[in-house]
């Protein structure tokens, strides 16, 4: 008997999480992600963890903050106008080296915007849109499995390094509904002290959980062993995929976008053209060499993304115009269909 289930995606990447041991949500409704904060309402106090509908974005992530700062394995998921608001909060616990997961489903801005899928928010999630030197991890994936899978993984990669790990989904992604193969269920809890987590002073020296630093030089050590750690970070968990070996064209998309670009490589590779997809599943850190190398073996690079071109700033960046590097782009939450990235594809000879 298969055990794949069909859920939505907001759903299915909710469960996984909670799978993954997740003690506490923290969140605040908004479309396209409302089945998100509606499952873990459902299904976090049935399974003895905390579920807490904050009142508002702001508030939702300092209590993620607060509450990682205990030691619990905790999260929150919203999308692009409410991840806006909690940029503070994310770059305070950069800063303080707290881990925790976020959900970031995609809808069109600026602004209030739409509720259409996008991807405009690669610049913010990438960059971090808060104040300081500090970056996330940032998985981009284009299955709802990949979705799950990575959410559960998520937990533990943002323990190892004492970093928050974005998800960065987008309206689509969170709105189908495809099979997938859940994850085992573990045991609550994040893991052993490690010592620093704030779990009471008794027997033992107070600890501080703290972004504020204001010794001579500690704040500019502090980044610079922030940076190291990126550094590392980046050899270890820069994750891409290259769907072949032998193309003249080489396709750079990520998440929902680079589903649809596959749609398009097999009609093009049906009219004889030799074109591959190179799929940044990390879109930070970013995987340059990985791309260079790819990039190399090509006669022209396109560029496709639901944006007006955010992800291109880094595929120039790994080609060094070593070939040309052309874009598509599909802004304002709405996707391509295959048929626009086919039609560009051909017509760059």
């Amino acid at each position: 008997m298969s055990n794949k289930v069909l859920m939505k995606g907001n759903e299915a990447i909710a469960e996984a999480s909670i799978r993954a041991g997740l003690e506490g949500y923290f969140g605040y409704p908004i479309t396209p992600q409302n089945e998100f904060t509606a499952y873990m309402s459902d299904h976090m106090p049935r399974r003895g963890r905390a579920f807490v509908q904050a009142e508002s974005e702001v508030a939702a992530i300092n209590m993620v903050y607060g509450a990682s700062a205990t030691g619990a394995r905790v999260m929150t998921s919203s999308s692009s106008p409410g991840v806006a608001l909690m940029q503070e909060g994310f770059s305070y616990m950069c800063g303080a080296e707290v881990p925790a997961v976020v959900v970031n489903i995609m809808r069109g801005g600026p602004g209030l915007g739409n509720i259409g899928p996008s991807q405009g928010d690669y610049n913010q999630a990438t960059r971090g849109g808060g104040n300081g030197d500090y970056r996330f991890i940032v998985y981009a994936p284009s299955t709802v499995q990949e979705a799950v899978d990575l959410t559960y993984e998520a937990f533990d990669v943002s323990d190892r390094y004492r970093n928050p790990v974005l998800i960065l989904g987008d309206g689509a992604l969170g709105q189908m509904a495809e099979p997938v193969v859940l994850p085992e269920d573990r045991e609550p809890g994040r893991k052993e002290d490690e010592g620093w987590e704030l779990t009471g002073p008794k027997d033992r020296d107070p600890r501080a959980v703290m972004s504020l630093r204001l010794a001579e030089g500690g704040l500019k050590k502090h980044n610079w062993d922030l940076a190291e750690k990126f550094e590392r970070i980046a050899e270890n968990e820069t994750r891409y995929e290259l769907t072949g070996e032998d193309y003249d064209t080489l396709v750079v998309s990520f998440g929902t976008a680079a589903r649809v670009a596959k749609s398009s490589l097999r009609a093009v590779k049906e009219k004889g053209e030799k074109v591959e997809l190179f799929r940044p599943i990390t879109v930070s850190p970013f995987p340059y060499k990985q791309l260079a190398e790819a990039a190399s073996k090509a006669k022209k690079v396109l560029v496709a993304e639901m944006n007006l071109g955010q992800m291109l700033f880094d595929v120039k960046v790994a080609v060094e115009g070593r070939v040309p590097v052309e874009f598509i782009g599909s802004p304002g939450g709405e996707s391509f269909t295959p048929e626009e990235i086919e039609e560009k594809i051909l017509s760059m000879k």
